[in-house]
Formats: structure tokens, sequence, C-alpha cells
């Protein structure tokens, strides 16, 4: 019952933020918050301003853990490894499930996997792609089940936690095309899929998507283990393939700006005995990126 009711809440609001005098004003205080903050964004290499452009331009970076070269990566990839086999194949023993999430008790014994999300450098990569600062959402250490499931995130969408989505999406076994990869469809189609659809947020079937754009043109982000996809998932329509044969194993790191255009649907703050661990681990930036609530 709690959760219908904050489903019906949650819709309220988001019309609300449709109401063009409400949307109107909050996008000129957000494009203002942009402006304002310019003059304080981190130093950062030509290659990282490199890496950014090419998130503006087309919405997603294809790269590798050993590309990036953050410092903590051998220690939360080997901590990820470790982790892969504790993670069931089922929960629910339903028919329908398709996705199992790492516990919390379990991401608590791996601390290597939050910390690396929040690593300077890769922070200010994601700042200068947002534009404001930081707000990080936990990590998401989960396994996709190979089943024929077609539902929810395996299907096309947009995110709507803010104008901005970024998602680091680190796979932690190789995957190619029938092993469940990030699909999308590329950012210049954008505009005619959302004008096609009159698109509000919802689920879109492959039928439907053909009908709009070519199947020869939905793009698959494959690659081996530490293979990693930089991608903003609330301007880019996107999905996780339906793995075929084997189980998909992936971290999902989540960043938004700290005035999210819709806060509601952002991800619950950590548990009090995840915060009491980590808080004194963390430098003032990186408290300022996890408590941006």
């Amino acid at each position: 019952m709690k959760t219908i009711i904050n489903k019906v809440h949650n819709r309220i609001i988001e019309n609300l933020y449709r109401v063009p005098l409400l949307n109107n004003k909050a996008e000129l205080l957000y494009q203002a918050a942009i402006e304002k903050h310019i003059d304080y964004l981190p130093m950062i290499s030509t290659a990282d301003m490199i890496l950014v452009e090419t998130l503006k331009c087309q919405g997603i970076v294809l790269t590798s853990l050993a590309e990036l070269s953050i410092p903590s990566t051998p220690e939360m990839f080997q901590s990820a490894q470790s982790l892969m086999p504790k993670i069931p194949k089922s929960i629910s023993g339903q028919k329908n499930e398709f996705m199992i999430h790492a516990s919390c008790e379990q991401m608590m014994e791996h601390p290597e996997i939050f910390f690396w999300g929040i690593q300077q450098r890769l922070l200010n990569i994601i700042e200068h792609y947002l534009g404001l600062p930081v707000a990080y959402h936990d990590p998401s250490f989960r396994r996709d089940i190979a089943n024929p499931v077609e539902q929810k995130s395996r299907l096309w969408h947009l995110d709507k936690e803010d104008r901005k989505v970024l998602k680091v999406i680190v796979y932690l076994n190789d995957v190619n095309d029938d092993g469940g990869p990030f699909q999308y469809i590329p950012k210049s189609d954008y505009s005619k899929v959302a004008r096609s659809l009159s698109y509000k947020y919802r689920y879109i079937r492959d039928k439907t998507m053909r009908q709009i754009i070519p199947q020869l043109n939905w793009k698959s982000c494959t690659g081996v283990a530490g293979t990693v996809v930089m991608a903003d998932t609330a301007n880019v329509f996107h999905r996780g393939k339906i793995p075929l044969y084997s189980d998909r194993f992936t971290i999902f790191f989540d960043y938004t700006s700290r005035t999210p255009k819709h806060p509601f649907y952002c991800k619950p703050p950590l548990r009090d005995e995840y915060l009491q661990i980590i808080t004194p681990k963390l430098s003032q930036h990186q408290r300022e990126c996890v408590f941006w609530r």
C-alpha cells in the first residue's frame, strides 16, 4: 500500500512540474546555476576534457578501467570479482525475475566498490559534464539473468531523476551481443523518438522502436571484463539487451546534480550503519557529494 501511495504522490508532483509556468521558471534557475558554476569547475586534463566533450556530443563514451586509470581500480575490481559468486541467481523465485542486486550487507563487506565511485578524478570529469556540483548515488551491483523476461530496464526508456543522469557502468564479465550489452539509440535521434511517441517517461517495446529507428541503427556496447560505459541516460534512449546464454555482472555508479529535477525518483540514502563506516574515510568534497540531500 505504501509503495502505491508513493507512486501516486510522485506522479502528481511530476505532472505539476510539467505546468509551463513552473517548468519554465525551473529551467531558468537551472541555466542560471550552470552559468554561475562555470568559474568553479575543477581543473582537468586535456584527455579528460575530450572525454567530457564526447559525452556532451554523443551522450555516451565506451572506454575501459585501464584507460580511465582511476588509482583504486585494482582494489575495486578484485573486490567486485570476489563478490560475483555470492550473488544468487534467484531471490523471489518468480518467473518474471530478471535481475538480482547485491544486498546492502554485501556492499558493506566490499567498501572498495563504493569508494571507487568518488575518486577525485572521476568526480571532476562528471562535474564538468553536469556543469554543477555532483550528487553521488550509492552504486548498484547487479546480476542480469539470462532469461527471456522483457520488462522495465530491458525496454527502451529514459531516466527521469534529473536533466542529466550520468551512469558509469563497469562490466565484470565479458559481454558480447548475446550477453546482455547496454544498448542505446544515438543521441542524434533523441528528438525524433521523443516527438514521434510524445514521450513521457514510459517504457518502449522493440516493435514500437523499430517503427521509428531501424534496428540496424541500434548500438550495442560490447566488451571484455573491465569495459566501462559512461552514458547520460536522461538524454539517450537506452535499455539492457536481454542476455541469451550467460548472466551479465555489472556495477552501476549513478550521478546527478545536487538539485535534481525529480528528486523523489532518486535512490534512497544509504543506511545509517553503512554511513557510519564510510564517513570517517571521506574528504570534505566527497562528503558533499555523498550527503547532498
